[in-house]
């Protein structure tokens, strides 16, 4: 028997009238044309898994159409999975099981772009061998470290005190890369069947954690053009009050949206009424390619770190600044929230290796010149990559992000799945558009790093090429390809 949540966020007929805009354009039957628009603002995940559909009578009536239309198209979508309905309790946003292909067990020969990272920076190998000279300092205790060490404890401090942040090092806890912070928060704060509130699209390694945690994830939609959702947001803390609400306001993965100020603290003022704590995942925000560099804060004419806006807890990392082989990353929180998390700790890890702690306390010492030249390579690779797409694909939507490591292109069609398995072919790993969503959406997207060099970017693009020559756009997208995607 289907189950629909009683506290499943909902769409209003005037909302998705809104959504639907000219459905009527269409040559095919009107409950049919009517059924396309929704489906396909259900694959574009832009009415999230989980929604519920106004009444039959409430969108015939604002649709100016007869109630029969609306029963038929709603008939049609629940035949192609699409919506499940219970009499009395109305219907909502499905989408048909799909089956995960395997990823391959060997990328030899393959250019792998499901990460949208960087190469080490310059100066970590001098810092590693600075840093290796200091321990001695430290040898005569255990070395397990669950909190971290003073010293990078309070350069992460310092880093947010710069951003316009007042920290103080006793509200940092150094962790083994920012994934780890997911995983010990969502460990603390999240009981089985706790709902938890997250981004469509979003990070897919934040949504595995709060599901290993037993969180029923809500997902609230995130477009490149509009940003965040913000009444499905507000509604969505109202009707379900979660425990944790996981956000990426800054340079956002994959879409790049950059949340304004004044929504952070509206944000954050309806999660404080509702007991909701807002885990900020600040893995990208200092990764500005457009204007000034991170460390000028607000100066740079983005938003201070969310927390400077009401409470909420933040996450942040070097493994996109500086290099994912350094896995050091921190939680930043109140103090009893500090308390708790190393309380808890042990059940996962028994600390933070010192040596690469000392090494990233070296290298935070001259992060903004760092960043400066992360920003120059990012420019060349993001301008390389959009002109590159824009001229070999004219039908596809490719925007130009003022920051992060990718851009999240709108193929025009769903499939995105059938696309990275031509690319394969091809030689191209890519993550498609499905491994961001909570429930397989996103079927007409792609994300491209823009991150790499010049050789690996031609390469990709030619790649693509042919890949999308390769394939016929109207057969059924495949099931999309597991990756480990960063």
């Amino acid at each position: 028997m289907t189950h629909i949540d009683p506290g499943a966020a909902s769409v209003s007929a005037r909302a998705l009238g809104v959504l639907l805009d000219s459905w009527r354009a269409s040559s095919a039957p009107g409950y049919l044309a009517l059924a396309d628009r929704i489906r396909l603002l259900v694959l574009d995940g832009r009415l999230p898994v989980g929604t519920r559909l106004p009444s039959e009578r409430d969108l015939s009536a604002h649709l100016g159409v007869s109630r029969t239309t609306v029963a038929a198209a709603y008939a049609a979508l629940r035949d192609g999975g699409h919506i499940d309905s219970v009499r009395g309790s109305g219907s909502v946003v499905r989408l048909p099981t799909r089956i995960a292909l395997p990823r391959p067990t060997s990328t030899e020969g393959l250019l792998d772009l499901t990460k949208a990272a960087l190469p080490a920076a310059e100066g970590i190998a001098e810092a590693a061998q600075r840093a290796a000279g200091r321990l001695g300092a430290y040898l005569g205790d255990s070395g397990y470290d669950q909190i971290g060490r003073p010293v990078l404890r309070e350069a992460i401090a310092e880093r947010y005190r710069r951003r316009g942040l007042e920290t103080s090092a006793d509200q940092i806890v150094v962790t083994l890369g920012a994934q780890h912070a997911i995983a010990l928060l969502a460990r603390v704060l999240v009981g089985r069947g706790d709902r938890a509130v997250v981004e469509a699209p979003g990070y897919p390694h934040a949504f595995e954690a709060l599901r290993v945690a037993g969180a029923r994830l809500v997902p609230v939609s995130v477009t490149v053009d509009g940003g965040w959702d913000e009444p499905a947001l507000m509604q969505t803390l109202r009707r379900t009050s979660p425990p944790v609400a996981y956000l990426m306001p800054d340079f956002h993965n994959p879409t790049g949206a950059t949340m304004p100020a004044e929504q952070r603290a509206r944000v954050l003022e309806a999660a404080a009424a509702e007991g909701t704590i807002v885990v900020v995942d600040e893995t990208m925000a200092e990764l500005a390619i457009d204007g000034v560099g991170a460390g000028a804060g607000a100066a740079a004419g983005r938003p201070l770190p969310m927390a400077a806006y009401g409470r909420a807890v933040s996450i942040g990392s070097v493994g996109k600044s500086l290099w994912g082989g350094l896995r050091i990353g921190w939680i930043r929180a109140d103090r009893p929230l500090v308390d708790r998390l190393v309380r808890a700790r042990s059940a996962g890890d028994l600390g933070t290796p010192v040596l690469e702690q000392l090494v990233v306390a070296e290298l935070l010492a001259d992060l903004d010149t760092v960043l400066e030249a992360r920003a120059a390579h990012l420019r060349r690779g993001r301008d390389r990559v959009v002109a590159g797409l824009r001229s070999a694909f004219p039908s596809w939507d490719v925007p130009s992000p003022a920051g992060g490591l990718s851009t999240w292109v709108g193929l025009g069609a769903p499939v995105s799945s059938q696309l990275t398995l031509a690319a394969r072919r091809e030689g191209l790993l890519l993550a498609a558009g499905p491994v961001f969503g909570v429930d397989g959406a996103f079927e007409r997207f792609l994300r491209v790093p823009f991150s790499y060099g010049e050789t690996e970017t031609d390469r990709a693009l030619a790649a693509l090429r042919s890949a999308w020559d390769g394939i016929d756009g109207v057969q059924a997208p495949a099931s999309p390809l597991l990756a480990e995607v960063v």
